[in-house]
């Protein structure tokens, strides 16, 4: 397999306006000749349809929810990253470069991340005359606050439904483009098969999960904007339906997938209440600007939080990372947290929480300013824990979140299969072994708006005058077929386990030993575990109901099917990367004071790895990562 990055020539900050002007370009009036197949309505996949819709292209968007607005975009809460510098404290599109480079371990390709620092500065332009309604301070201008990995305050925000509101600005134009008959929207219907015909993509295979019926559709290039996989993990603070089935589709016709072992686990989640629980509730990290974490000195502890003299407390974010304190990046605050639950240190009925503490912000700011920043994220953990926050601190514990591992893709977001682009979070790119808090929206806006609508075009342009291949072509045929095969064989296994007994089994495992910590040992024993709960699946799974109507049950075994699979190449990705970085934390690589141990010499590389028809032997391929703008150093928020 041949991993060309297509990285453009000159300096990081022309590569861009260079690409752009170089491309090849699709004639406005051509534009109607060429039809393109979106998966995914979330921010990546709503705005790479709209525009391309707009542009003037035939757009089909698929999505397996009842509307987009269902997409799990939705659920971003905190805000999105740019260099806009409107507070005047210092920032600037390379201190973004920089800053994700570095949040990321050093991991990232260095022309992507450059990229999408110079796109930020658009976003926010766009969406706000999308009419987002933005925090905005007293004189008008829009507001800024701070995240973690960053000493600067670049995140924009809408109360703490950032991500609402922006999906709702991307709807607005997609539905635009769909009452002009630019875009086709396809509800209810997911993706079971990627079609390649003559090596390139050709379409897609979907399930009406309404009928269950299987249908086919052909285009001139293929967009999957399917999100993360985290849910393999079980629990996970994505919606309950995420699932990694498209992405691994493809990769099961020649896309390779990389980093899949670079899973971020999330600092301020509500932590698990019992063994019943099917997901987690994430807590904004905005709620760091304020709130103070901490957790009892001694592991003996009884009292209630309030009765804990100062003494008595560790801050132990700001005893470690003085400069940073509770605005550490993600993965060293999470691993900070175990080390102390682990040390019997925890709070809460289980134990197995720290406290996020408001008290000494609503003292100095006041009770309503607080509630004017944080008010619906205060209101929504009442719901759930029926403690305020206002007057008790909240009980955090990290729990997996985002993956910044997906399939491979080159400068233009083409996949190794030639016409099948991959967005957002379903893509490797730009991200490293780590996300700073408020890329995520960050980069699918960017992506769908700005990046994909600009590379299309150099592989549709010499295309023209060509039709896609007819969905009577044997490999539709073919792939229809596999599908319906593989389905009725879910119903007629006719075991005595539900889908989600084997899910939060295999989550189990993924958590134990591919979870925040790592050791060779560990992985290896998941690597032993994961085949056979995989075999007793396909022989004692029990699926009731029929294919012919709505059957959620029929549709997560399959879902769960592919999580198997994945499953293996993410520990098999762990146990090969000899080295920690961001969130991939092996135990025998680290410092002397439990910090991350990179190895530059042998792992400054993307890992792609080849599907060869057997899931516990993929091939390891890799893309070396040069450091031409960002020198290599040791990551430290000291």
């Amino acid at each position: 397999m041949i991993l060309d990055s297509k990285i453009p020539d000159g300096p990081i900050e022309d590569k861009w306006t260079n690409y752009k002007f170089d491309r090849k370009l699709v004639n406005p009036a051509n534009r109607r000749k060429y039809d393109i197949i979106v998966v995914g309505t979330g921010l990546a996949g709503g705005a790479a349809a709209a525009t391309l819709g707009e542009q003037g292209y035939n757009v089909k968007a698929f999505t397996f929810h009842d509307s987009p607005r269902r997409a799990h975009s939705i659920a971003a809460q905190g805000g999105i990253n740019a260099a806009k510098n409107y507070k005047g404290d210092g920032d600037s599109v390379y201190r973004l470069f920089y800053d994700t480079v570095k949040g990321g371990d050093f991991r990232a390709r260095e022309a992507n991340v450059y990229r999408l620092a110079e796109e930020s500065v658009r976003i926010i332009d766009q969406m706000t005359a999308q009419g987002v309604p933005f925090a905005r301070e007293y004189g008008g201008l829009l507001d800024n606050r701070s995240f973690g990995g960053a000493q600067v305050s670049r995140t924009f925000y809408a109360r703490g439904q950032t991500g609402q509101q922006l999906l709702l600005g991307v709807y607005s134009q997609l539905a635009r483009q769909v009452g002009l008959g630019n875009v086709a929207l396809y509800n209810r219907s997911e993706l079971v098969d990627v079609v390649v015909v003559d090596g390139k993509a050709a379409g897609i295979v979907v399930r009406d999960l309404l009928t269950g019926q299987l249908t086919s559709h052909s285009a001139h290039a293929v967009v999957l904007a399917t999100g993360g996989y985290s849910n393999a993990f079980f629990l996970s603070t994505n919606a309950m339906a995420c699932n990694v089935t498209a992405a691994w589709r493809a990769h099961r016709k020649g896309a390779a997938f990389a980093n899949p072992c670079y899973t971020q686990i999330h600092p301020t989640c509500i932590p698990q209440s019992d063994d019943f629980q099917s997901k987690l509730t994430l807590m904004s990290e905005s709620l760091r600007n304020d709130g103070r974490i901490w957790c009892p000195k001694s592991p003996d502890e009884t009292r209630p939080a309030a009765q804990i003299p100062e003494e008595d407390r560790d801050y132990y974010l700001e005893r470690r990372y003085p400069s940073f304190g509770n605005l550490a990046p993600r993965d060293i605050a999470s691993r900070a947290a175990k080390v102390v639950v682990d040390e019997g240190k925890g709070v809460g009925p289980l134990k197995n929480g720290v406290y996020l503490d408001f008290s000494d912000a609503i003292d100095r700011l006041g009770r309503h300013t607080i509630e004017e920043r944080y008010g619906n994220l205060f209101e929504m953990y009442e719901r759930i824990t029926d403690e305020s926050p206002y007057e008790t601190p909240m009980r955090i514990y990290p729990a997996v979140h985002y993956t910044m591992g997906g399939l491979w893709v080159d400068y233009e977001l083409m996949t190794t299969i030639p016409g099948l682009y991959a967005a957002g979070e379903a893509n490797f790119s730009d991200h490293g072994a780590n996300r700073l808090g408020a890329s995520a929206l960050m980069q699918g806006l960017a992506d769908g708006y700005f990046v994909l609508p600009n590379t299309i075009s150099n592989y549709l342009a010499p295309q023209l005058g060509t039709t896609p291949v007819p969905t009577d072509h044997p490999e539709f045929q073919a792939a229809e077929a596999a599908a319906q095969e593989r389905f009725a064989g879910y119903l007629a296994i006719g075991g005595t386990r539900s889908p989600d007994s084997f899910h939060q089994e295999l989550g189990k495992i993924m958590w134990d030993y591919c979870g925040m910590e790592r050791t060779r040992e560990g992985l290896e024993k998941a690597l032993s575990e994961i085949p056979a709960l995989h075999e007793e699946f396909r022989k004692d799974l029990r699926v009731t109901g029929s294919g012919q109507s709505t059957n959620q049950t029929l549709e997560k075994a399959g879902r769960i099917d592919d999580f198997f699979e994945l499953a293996q190449v993410m520990c098999l990705d762990a146990l090969t990367r000899e080295e920690s970085c961001g969130g991939h934390f092996r135990a025998e690589h680290q410092t002397e004071e439990g910090e991350a141990e990179r190895d530059d010499e042998h792992f400054a590389e993307v890992a792609a790895w080849e599907w060869t028809g057997d899931p516990t032997k993929p091939i390891r391929n890799t893309e070396p990562l040069t450091f031409d703008n960002v020198h290599l150093a040791v990551r430290s928020y000291k």
